[in-house]
């Protein structure tokens, strides 16, 4: 009994190491390099400024470029509010047509599902898609790709979770006179709050986070969002390493809080979904 004791310590001492040195560390070197000056910032050394400079830096990156970096928050909280309301509707009503109603449709649909998981995506064919409909270098057109890439694993949580609802309530709602909208959504859809908050933060993180999709999709400096902003203090011959690292924090802080405040909810949706479902 003793011996496991000390085994679940030294697992939880083992664990608070890592945690610290995965994620505490970098954060402790980013917000080191962004409160140094141009010079001091430049030789990369994890220590204490010697002048403290992070006012400024804060100020200069706000306002750089007439303030590029605020329209770029606004132009990612747009893409990513757009994306999680789409994704999360329509993802619940195609898991919830899957799961209900099993056909040779649904199981086509489901392979398409599947295949959203593993296919890996083409940029050039996307591009040129996008461009014959007119898409390409807009918003909402960013808005459709991250609905693409994301919905396939917000299907398979919410299919995971309706199975575990008892079709008597479908009946019910139907013998009282509910279509299949009323049915979905005055019914089932507040059944599935757990797996719904599961799913925005998910793809919150990953629609805000995403760099690539926004680089490829959504070129020009009106649409720039917050990832693409860390081009802007790195060039071919001169990088400001300040500038960069206190751009990299205002980048990161929405997010990290964001996990740090909702971390059990996504742990506990996603191990309840896999065990139901």
């Amino acid at each position: 009994m003793k011996n496991q004791r000390l085994r679940k310590q030294a697992s939880g001492l083992i664990g608070v190491i890592a945690t610290f040195l995965i994620f505490i560390v970098p954060l402790l070197f980013i917000s080191s390099q962004a409160s140094k000056t141009s010079r001091e910032a430049a030789s990369l050394s994890f220590s204490w400024p010697e002048e403290f400079a992070f006012w400024e830096n804060l100020v200069e990156v706000l306002t750089f470029r007439d303030f590029t970096l605020m329209r770029a928050f606004w132009n990612s909280t747009v893409l990513t509010v757009s994306s999680v309301v789409v994704v999360v509707v329509l993802g619940s009503l195609i898991a919830y047509v899957i799961q209900r109603r099993p056909s040779r449709f649904t199981r086509v649909l489901n392979g398409f599902v599947l295949a959203g998981l593993i296919v890996p995506p083409a940029v050039v064919p996307t591009v040129f898609v996008m461009q014959q409909l007119g898409l390409f270098k807009t918003l909402h057109g960013l808005v459709l790709i991250e609905v693409a890439f994301n919905i396939s694993l917000v299907i398979l949580l919410f299919r995971g979770f309706i199975a575990t609802i008892p079709r008597d309530l479908d009946e019910a709602a139907i013998i009282d006179g509910a279509g299949p909208l009323r049915l979905f959504f005055q019914i089932i859809f507040p059944l599935l709050r757990g797996v719904t908050i599961t799913a925005v933060i998910l793809v919150s993180l990953a629609v805000f986070n995403d760099f690539q999709n926004p680089l490829y999709f959504l070129p020009g400096a009106e649409n720039v969002t917050v990832q693409l902003t860390l081009f802007n203090f790195q060039s071919q011959f001169v990088t400001k390493f300040n500038l960069l690292f206190m751009n990299i924090l205002l980048i990161t802080i929405p997010m990290l809080v964001l996990f740090i405040f909702f971390n059990k909810k996504i742990i506990a949706g996603m191990t309840a979904g896999a065990i139901k479902g």
